[in-house]
């Protein structure tokens, strides 16, 4: 079988992995997706932008490939997009009018319940089988949808989790995201907590970076020891400060304490503020909303995030409600998704 995938994150190619290691042997992806599953006609680095202004310069860009994507679509048994919903709903309404009948499997739904509810029907109309990673999702899709609530894939990379707390903070992690533009705003800021915290560190750095990249985004960062891999370090780490995206949600779910931050360019944020009506920006605290009615740890946005005010807010967090609440998110979320979209694919 010959899968045609369209999966442009970093975040998605990781849950990609997951999904590729239950499907079986003789299925071949094409498209676009990480080098290490396959001939991608793609490089996903030069796919890697941060907010409307950066689309916006790469537009000509992604018209092109959507283009050579419609194409292929030809030869594929089916098709999977993955996230990236101003990239794959526009390829998922030309791939359906030029080929009425193929299947197409969309995995981690455009967030139509955040804004853009128009999109929900077009979901509908233009999707055979819609796999939805929030529980709370389905009750925005009208009855007679094809949406299905498949579990997370983030339980599908998360094998261990925080049961106790040590009693004091020990030990700190930053997460300053992996877009360039997130690391280059954020980093001066922790730089300058960690000053104030006095408190062994360590940074997560993508694995990715070359070292030119790390000097030349990163600035000083001899006060930090220096990790890649999130999961362990956040296990380890008895508190964190972290950059708003998926990260946050992983963070929740292995009961690491930690305040969400961001700084997004004025013009970024000035429309999302507009387009988006949620009370939080953290997915953890968007689902916790959802089902206990209050958020599960604080947000820090643009110009509120400042050297102070995470001091602070380190210091009045209650780390043993957060863990008791990340075990009700748990079971919330119930299980990982994988098993269950390669049983969607392969049916």
């Amino acid at each position: 079988m010959k899968i045609l995938v369209s999966a442009l994150e970093h975040s998605a190619n990781i849950h990609l992995k997951s999904l590729k290691a239950e499907l079986n042997d003789d299925i071949e992806l094409i498209g676009i997706f990480d080098a290490s599953l396959g001939q991608s006609i793609v490089d996903l680095r030069s796919l890697a932008i941060m907010g409307f202004v950066d689309a916006l310069k790469k537009l000509a860009f992604f018209i092109k490939l959507n283009h050579q994507m419609v194409k292929l679509a030809k030869d594929a048994d089916k098709v999977l997009l993955i996230d990236s919903s101003g990239f794959n709903l526009p390829l998922a309404k030309k791939i359906r009018k030029k080929y009425p009948h193929k299947e197409i499997i969309y995995y981690i739904l455009p967030q139509a319940w955040a804004w853009k509810p128009k999109r929900i029907p077009v979901l509908e109309k233009t999707i055979t089988h819609l796999c939805s990673i929030l529980p709370f999702e389905r009750d925005y899709y009208s009855k007679t949808a094809p949406i299905t609530y498949v579990g997370h894939p983030l339980l599908d990379q998360i094998h261990a989790f925080k049961e106790h707390l040590n009693p004091s903070v020990e030990h700190i992690a930053f997460m300053p995201g992996s877009r360039k533009g997130e690391i280059r705003k954020l980093m001066p800021v922790f730089r300058e907590l960690q000053k104030l915290l006095g408190i062994r560190s360590t940074l997560i750095i993508p694995k990715h970076f070359t070292q030119n990249e790390i000097d030349e985004l990163y600035g000083d960062i001899s006060a930090f020891e220096i990790a890649t891999n999130s999961h362990a370090t956040l296990l380890e780490a008895d508190f964190a400060f972290i950059c708003s995206g998926t990260a946050t949600l992983e963070a929740s779910l292995i009961g690491i304490p930690f305040v969400l931050t961001y700084i997004a360019k004025p013009l970024d944020y000035f429309i999302a503020s507009r387009l988006v009506k949620l009370n939080y920006i953290g997915l953890a605290n968007i689902m916790f909303e959802k089902f206990k009615g209050e958020p599960l740890h604080p947000e820090f946005i643009q110009e509120s995030v400042t050297p102070q005010n995470l001091f602070e807010a380190f210091h009045t967090f209650d780390r043993e409600a957060f863990l008791e609440h990340s075990k009700e998110l748990r079971g919330y979320l119930q299980s990982g998704s994988s098993k269950n979209v390669a049983r969607i694919i392969q049916g």
